[in-house]
């Protein structure tokens, strides 16, 4: 194959169709809202590499608080592959990110070998797991902890709390995700302090449940029942950590099915790395 000539340049708005056809043709699961959380925020690096006036590859990399730089999307047209885009664009993003603490993503297990050579480590696991049709099932609840929905005034609170989880501050992300999704947030209070909340949001194919944070895994299934009851019949994707076997056996019984798995790996050093014990579901790989 002839070796085609592109170029690199910022994503702007006006690029999010042709994003958008990249990703639903690998049957990922965002949507224009979700490539459009990616350019709201100047602070973050998003790449299209270009030929011919063709959007055919795509590299975006959040900035955590000028932190903590998380890389996504990752895609090269199928036409335009082993041609050196998916390189020269991680090479440009890298280079614009340099100046953050750490670097991170989520790898497939075919990309973790790429990313291996740009140096990143691994650091955890993570399983994909989707539902096709949920299916209503006996209430988790009890009368102590019933999860209520997520308020404005409560939003502050949830992104000091993911803070501490995730090991960086994702203030607008979470902000996004429940003013853009409300009936997918929830939250768990005792003594008037919130211990734990599952947020979630629409899908190309899927609703993503997610991220889900909570003190023990029986907060995290209470959370994780009420989400999933508001979506019976309907079709559902989320991340789970690899060392919550509890919560993974009870996903497999109540219909779940792992689809695939990621790897988290970082770049540099690894100075956040937050506190994987009160963290049960991941936002997605695209978002950490």
């Amino acid at each position: 194959m002839q070796k085609t000539s592109f170029i690199l340049r910022p994503m702007e708005l006006g690029d999010v169709g042709a994003a958008m056809k990249l990703s639903t043709a690998e049957g990922w699961n965002q949507t224009e809202r979700d490539w459009k959380i990616f350019l709201i925020d100047p602070g973050n690096t998003c790449i299209v590499a270009e030929f011919d006036n063709k959007v055919v590859g795509t590299t975006t990399a959040i900035n955590y608080s000028n932190q903590l730089a998380w890389i996504g999307m990752v895609l090269v047209d199928k036409e335009y592959r082993g041609q050196g885009v998916s390189k020269s664009l991680l090479t440009h993003t890298l280079k614009k990110i340099e100046s953050c603490k750490s670097i991170k993503l989520d790898a497939t297990p075919a990309g973790q070998q790429v990313y291996k050579k740009f140096e990143f480590k691994d650091e955890y696991p993570i399983a994909r797991l989707t539902n096709l049709s949920m299916k209503d099932m006996p209430s988790e609840n009890d009368k102590d902890m019933l999860p209520a929905p997520v308020q404005q005034k409560d939003i502050p609170e949830i992104i000091a709390l993911d803070e501490t989880v995730f090991g960086a501050n994702r203030a607008q992300l979470i902000s996004s995700l429940v003013k853009e999704n409300p009936g997918k947030a929830l939250m768990l209070k005792q003594n008037s302090r919130i211990t734990g909340f599952a947020l979630g949001r629409d899908g190309n194919k899927y609703h993503h449940i997610g991220p889900v944070v909570a003190s023990s895994t029986t907060e995290a299934k209470i959370l994780i029942t009420k989400a999933l009851g508001n979506l019976i019949n309907q079709s559902v994707v989320i991340d789970v950590l690899f060392d919550k076997e509890d919560l993974l056996g009870w996903l497999t019984l109540i219909g779940f099915i792992k689809q695939r798995h990621f790897i988290r790996m970082y770049k540099k050093e690894n100075p956040f790395p937050g506190q994987t014990v009160k963290q049960y579901l991941i936002c997605g790989p695209e978002f950490g």
